[in-house]
């Protein structure tokens, strides 16, 4: 048989020995150029745009594209998790706030909280724990403990007995012979911010702010023992036979100080002179001391606080004489013998006197709910049979004019008018009305600041 022209034939190819010399099916062609070019000949287009984007992007790249992918992919969740994170959920009210870091301006005072109660944390009740983990999740970086009826006489022994660094077993003695449950929490708090320092917050204030907020930042907070905040401001009653005492006063619900500060131990000192001479007077002994409400205030409330604490600075203040006028319609903070003092909104806003705010402003530090503030269900305030607490006026000048006049004119009145006067003011549906001066349906009374 006559042969044509010999084809060159790639040696690669497999072919069958019968047809080695004159065929090449087009299947082995295109074995061959997928083998060599990644593409069938038959297929132009598509072989001339993969090599192109194999030009472009090397193979080994190619191989890695996924785990860029991945790579980008988790950056975003990383940089965006406080979106996910803000994410409500069922369980948000068991979760903790965000971490806000302490700035170092808070740093020169004791990272601890401070506050007392009857119990534990573990048996709080719903609104004691809800105010109380405001504080935790506000300062995250800060220690907490509560003193509790448990464990408050260890501290006091701890710290004060015989043989201690403050070594006053004096101060046991007289803490351990006291009853009056009032007298006890106004004591420890003084005890704890002398023995330890930090920050002291009674169980129904809220924290609104971290703690590092309470010294504005153009204060060098080393020359800053104590910070405390203006309670009442009302000035213009400090005449007032049942107002004066408590018209120019410091807040006590909220104290910040240094450890062993002389005005903490000093109003100690002062506490238990004044009740040696009140069991005097009554003739009873310590644990027997009966107490009104106004002699609670005085004696180791607000107004003691206050009294204490114009001293220190009268002491550490080199100027003129520190009086309350210092003080009065204070615009903001300022240091007086190395006591912070901030204005009223700062602890006390929202009291509806003293001008004192509301707590949607940003220099409101914290909220009293006044929820465990029923002490005076024990200690009295004087209420006059007719026209009722002074108090309930809540500062209101015109109001605690009318007060002043009735109680005046009544007087005057004879023990018959006087009856007739009390028996009025019993009953539900007619009172006596301050903002009239006279009898009518019973007044709208204002919340008590006092």
């Amino acid at each position: 048989m006559a042969s044509g022209p010999r084809r060159n034939i790639p040696s690669s190819l497999h072919i069958p020995p019968t047809t080695a010399d004159w065929t090449v099916t087009k299947t082995d062609i295109d074995v061959y150029a997928r083998d060599k070019m990644g593409s069938p000949l038959g297929s132009p287009t598509l072989a001339a745009s993969t090599a192109k984007f194999r030009n472009r992007v090397p193979a080994q790249m190619q191989r890695c594209i996924p785990l860029y992918m991945a790579c980008i992919f988790l950056l975003f969740i990383i940089l965006n998790f406080d979106i996910f994170y803000s994410i409500p959920s069922p369980l948000g009210a068991f979760r903790k706030e965000k971490p806000v870091m302490t700035p170092s301006r808070f740093s020169s005072f004791p990272q601890k909280i401070w506050q007392t109660w009857k119990v534990d944390p573990l048996n709080f009740e719903d609104r004691d724990l809800v105010t109380s983990r405001t504080w935790v999740n506000k300062n995250p970086g800060m220690r907490y403990e509560v003193l509790t009826d448990d464990n408050e006489l260890a501290f006091v022994e701890e710290h004060f007995g015989a043989g201690t660094v403050i070594n006053r077993p004096d101060i046991v003695a007289f803490y351990k012979s006291i009853n009056l449950h009032i007298i006890k929490a106004d004591l420890l708090r003084y005890m704890v911010m002398y023995a330890q320092g930090g920050v002291y917050a009674d169980i129904d204030v809220e924290a609104l702010r971290p703690v590092y907020r309470f010294i504005p930042e153009r204060y060098d907070e080393h020359d800053i023992d104590l910070i405390v905040g203006v309670e009442i401001d009302q000035p213009e009653f400090s005449d007032h036979p049942i107002l004066g005492k408590k018209s120019k006063s410091f807040c006590q619900w909220t104290i910040i100080s240094k450890p062993r500060q002389p005005v903490m131990l000093k109003l100690i000192e002062h506490i238990m002179e004044w009740l040696r001479d009140e069991s005097k007077k009554q003739k009873v002994p310590l644990g027997d001391i009966q107490l009104t409400f106004d002699q609670v205030i005085s004696g180791t409330g607000p107004s003691a606080f206050t009294s204490a604490l114009l001293e220190q600075m009268n002491r550490n203040h080199r100027g003129g004489k520190v009086t309350w006028d210092l003080f009065h319609n204070m615009d903001e903070s300022k240091v007086v013998g190395r006591v912070l003092v901030l204005d009223v909104e700062a602890f006390c806003a929202g009291q509806g006197h003293s001008n004192s705010g509301n707590h949607d402003s940003r220099g409101a530090m914290v909220k009293h709910h006044y929820h465990a503030s029923n002490w005076p269900s024990k200690h009295p305030r004087y209420s006059h049979p007719a026209y009722g607490q002074v108090e309930d006026c809540n500062w209101n000048v015109e109001c605690v004019r009318l007060w002043d006049e009735n109680v005046a004119e009544y007087e005057k009145l004879s023990e018959e008018e006087k009856k007739v006067k009390i028996e009025q003011a019993k009953r539900p549906d007619i009172g006596i009305d301050l903002t009239k001066g006279d009898i009518g349906m019973p007044a709208e009374k204002p919340d008590i600041g006092i």
